[in-house]
């Protein structure tokens, strides 16, 4: 098996260093670093190392991040001094305790081959950045106001401590699968390790490091080494307009007029583009000076989203500080969710539908007093988010003569799904949510058995006929169905890693997107892929290109 650098020359897996370049090459999957840490795979790479998926033995094989910097120096002093700094560094981050940073749990340095490496331990956070979502979908001004509402409490946060990150930019925010909420990674201080021209864009300047991308990071930053609460904010102001255009920064900014191009490439509320203004000004002193201050103006641009009731952009949370936290909570979910379905006198036919509205839209359930109360959250993962319903209370008996749409029962749906070999909690979870996207006026409406509600029920069984229908068009392969719910990031990254190493022929990702969206869209005329929840509709399109992908490899 070969490993290939950035630079895709091929080499044996065996090797540390490319024989060509001289660059670190990846650590293979299976090895143990330390005797504790078990690389599943990598995450990704950039100019400061490496990101590995690993299991930490010593923690019932919970999986952690390994970030890998390999400083190429060879001096003595030179690697003492990068082992200073980086100890200084991973030092900042340990006393960083908020649920949307990574949870901190060791830095180590250890020797691989005859070469020093360094290491940091964290929380491994599920879920796609925003530079992966952009590759799919641009963003609405409702979602970038929400996404600055959720972030900028957390630059807050680190500011109040003293630490300012320096590379706020889409690739380092995560939106994490558990709660759709974004988590700033990728701290810029441990980047101050010393490294040759080439693997890292770092350089040290006496007591300064210049570091951040170019066009995200001001021109103090940049140019001086200098950086402060308001150079994260310039920095969040660039990255929200890079989701609402697509765009990069160099395309955005008009550099011999020294300004942005308002109005021309950016488009947005004058509301918006005021308090985007003030935190992309040229001095930092003209800016905000806290991250509390944009909030308290974004208030205006979010009371303008209020205003219009047909937009809902509730997002799915499921409360969980930590991942073995949620693995509790998630199982006490399904535990208290399949004992209120079993409570409730439901008909036979309606309890595939009442317990997939229980136990597979992503509820939080709060018990107050006794099983009568129960509130049901619902937050999606995607922008195309479902107004919350309440719990429907299902009285007894039914009405046999309340037929499902096209005169199809729910188990002729149910064995057709079953026939197919599609995941229940995928099939009801896009159902429900396409249902509830079609009806956002239904939000805390209580969905009942009686005959009122029959138009509603049909069109709900309508829906899934329509689903089964599009997915047995798709004509997608038994291994791809039986993954829909299961898809995610990591799939897209295998993807990418074999065009960019050339498994797949001449054939480039972009290529892959732009043959999936195609086939997507005949499936599915009208919906915007931009807005694709990426637990439903989403999985459709990830079982399509998977699909593409198995072709070309045969």
């Amino acid at each position: 098996m070969q490993v290939y650098c950035s630079k895709q020359h091929a080499n044996d897996q065996s090797n540390r260093f490319c024989i060509h370049c001289g660059e670190p090459l990846p650590l293979s999957t299976g090895k143990v670093v330390e005797n504790r840490y078990h690389i599943l795979r990598q995450l990704g790479q950039g100019g400061f190392g490496r990101t590995y998926l690993a299991e930490d033995k010593n923690q019932s094989n919970e999986n952690c991040v390994l970030k890998e910097f390999a400083p190429q120096v060879e001096a003595q002093q030179d690697l003492l001094k990068a082992k200073e700094l980086f100890e200084r560094e991973a030092s900042v981050l340990k006393k960083l305790q908020h649920p949307q940073i990574p949870r901190f749990h060791a830095s180590l340095q250890a020797k691989l081959g005859n070469k020093d490496f360094f290491f940091l331990v964290q929380d491994y956070v599920e879920g796609e950045n925003y530079y992966q979502l952009l590759e799919r979908q641009t963003f609405s001004e409702e979602e970038v106001i929400k996404l600055l509402q959720e972030i900028l409490p957390v630059l807050s946060y680190i500011h109040s401590v003293d630490v300012v990150h320096r590379d706020i930019s889409p690739d380092n925010l995560i939106l994490r699968s558990s709660d759709n909420l974004p988590v700033l990674i990728d701290f810029g201080g441990v980047k101050q390790l010393p490294a040759s021209k080439g693997f890292w864009f770092t350089q040290l300047g006496g007591n300064r490091t210049l570091l951040g991308k170019k066009g995200y990071a001001p021109e103090e930053q940049l140019r001086q080494g200098k950086a402060f609460p308001s150079s994260d904010l310039y920095s969040l102001a660039v990255t929200s307009l890079v989701l609402f255009t697509g765009k990069e920064p160099q395309h955005l900014y008009d550099s011999y007029q020294g300004v942005w191009r308002w109005g021309q490439e950016i488009k947005v509320s004058s509301q918006l583009e005021a308090v985007l203004k003030r935190m992309l000004a040229y001095k930092p002193s003209d800016r905000y000076q806290t991250a509390n201050e944009v909030l308290k103006d974004l208030k205006f641009s979010i009371a303008v989203k209020a205003a219009n009731p047909h937009i809902t952009k509730l997002k799915t949370m499921i409360a969980a500080p930590g991942r073995q936290r949620a693995g509790a909570v998630v199982s006490n979910l399904h535990k208290r969710t399949q004992l209120v379905a079993g409570a409730l006198p439901l008909p036979v036919w309606l309890r595939p539908f009442a317990v997939s509205l229980i136990g597979t839209t992503a509820v939080v359930l709060v018990f107050a007093g006794t099983w009568a109360v129960v509130n049901g959250v619902v937050r999606t993962v995607s922008s195309i988010s479902v107004p919350s319903i309440s719990l429907p209370k299902l009285p007894g008996g039914g009405n046999p003569d309340n037929k499902p749409a096209n005169n199809k029962d729910i188990n002729q749906i149910v064995n057709r799904r079953q026939e197919l070999e599609i995941p229940e909690v995928f099939f009801t979870r896009t159902v429900d949510n396409l249902f509830y996207a079609e009806k956002p006026e239904l939000q805390g409406r209580t969905l009942t058995s009686s005959s009122e509600d029959a138009a509603l029920r049909k069109e709900w069984y309508g829906i899934a006929d329509d689903l089964l229908d599009k997915l047995e068009q798709a004509k997608l392969s038994s291994a791809s169905r039986r993954k829909l719910g299961n898809y995610g990031s990591q799939d897209y990254d295998v993807w990418k890693r074999k065009t960019q190493a050339g498994q797949l022929g001449d054939y480039t990702i972009s290529q892959l997107n732009k043959d999936t969206n195609q086939k997507f869209d005949r499936l599915f005329p009208g919906q915007r892929r931009g807005k694709l929840n990426q637990k439903t509709l989403g999985q459709i399109w990830y079982a399509i290109a998977a699909d593409q992908v198995g072709k070309l490899q045969q």
